[in-house]
């Protein structure tokens, strides 16, 4: 069976800017798969080729076999982009009629309000509704045309911690469908709750591609955070035995194998700790670990 996309030694250059170098990738059928990376890494120029928006440099790009821009393949394909639009004054159970009259089979209208979680919007018009229930529906009009393969680029930004988690349930439901999804995320627990295989791209190429299990396994220590009343200075963190570090609301995290011997030369350094937790290393240190700083 033909995996459901496909990128074969993919590269994309603009000028002097090589987006991607020689990027090979299958995404099989059923698959959850979510793409990570820094801004700038090359997951919406991977996802753009796989979706024939955007052409190689050099290798290929495949959907279910076909070349991207065939019909038979985008009939097949759901996409949610960062940047999406749809007319202000239409309602929302209009707009998905709409969509769904181009696809050759589709989802009723119900449904896919159902899937979505819009049954209170159904009768509103699009300019009346929330960030969160923009992106619902443009979930819910990529999902629409019944397809074998969603791709969802930055899906939930923007959102409020209650409208993200609302959402993540949304794209779950659909997931028990059996479909195969392509995530792209900032939200690294996102990608651990939702996906069953992790692919790390970092300056145009493949870095890591495996389970979320197993990128966390490959991460050897723990992360020690804290607060501090005063700015730690690079300084003061020169020397350490640490595989990252990073600043996240206003708690200092830093992944290392020695706990100990850090905060002992924290200490010694007259670094000021408050609420010090020291937990397992996860998808989030790993990422930190194999790209070298935070997503961005």
């Amino acid at each position: 069976m033909e995996p459901a996309a496909q990128l074969v030694d993919a590269t994309k250059s603009y000028g002097a800017v090589h987006a991607l170098k020689g990027v090979s990738l299958d995404i099989e059928t059923g698959e959850v798969v979510a793409m990570l990376g820094p801004n700038g890494a090359g997951k919406t120029t991977s996802i753009s080729i796989m979706l024939g928006l955007r052409k190689p440099t050099t290798g290929t790009a495949r959907l279910f076999g076909l070349n991207p821009t065939d019909r038979r393949a985008r009939s097949r394909t759901g996409v949610m982009l960062q940047e999406s639009g749809v007319p202000q004054v239409l309602k929302v159970s209009e707009t998905i009629d709409l969509f769904r009259s181009y696809y050759p089979r589709s989802l009723p209208t119900a449904r896919v309000i159902e899937l979505a979680g819009l049954e209170e919007k159904a009768q509103s018009q699009n300019r009346d509704l929330s960030g969160g229930q923009r992106q619902r529906l443009y979930f819910a009009l990529a999902i629409c045309g019944d397809p074998d393969l969603i791709f969802l680029d930055e899906p939930t930004v923007g959102l409020d911690v209650e409208s993200r988690r609302a959402f993540i349930q949304s794209i779950k439901g659909f997931i028990e469908t059996g479909k195969t999804i392509v995530l792209t995320t900032h939200y690294l627990e996102e990608a651990d709750e939702l996906a069953k295989r992790v692919v790390v791209i970092d300056h145009g190429k493949i870095i890591a591609d495996a389970s979320p299990q197993e990128i966390k396994s490959k991460v050897v220590g723990k992360k020690v955070s804290f607060t501090s009343t005063r700015p730690v200075t690079q300084a003061e963190l020169d020397g350490l035995p640490i595989t990252a570090s990073e600043v996240k609301h206003q708690r200092y995290v830093l992944v290392t194998g020695e706990p100990e011997a850090v905060l002992r030369e924290l200490f010694r350094r007259g670094v000021d700790i408050n609420d010090l937790e020291v937990t397992g290393a996860g998808l989030e240190e790993a990422f930190l670990a194999l790209t070298g700083g935070p997503e961005k």
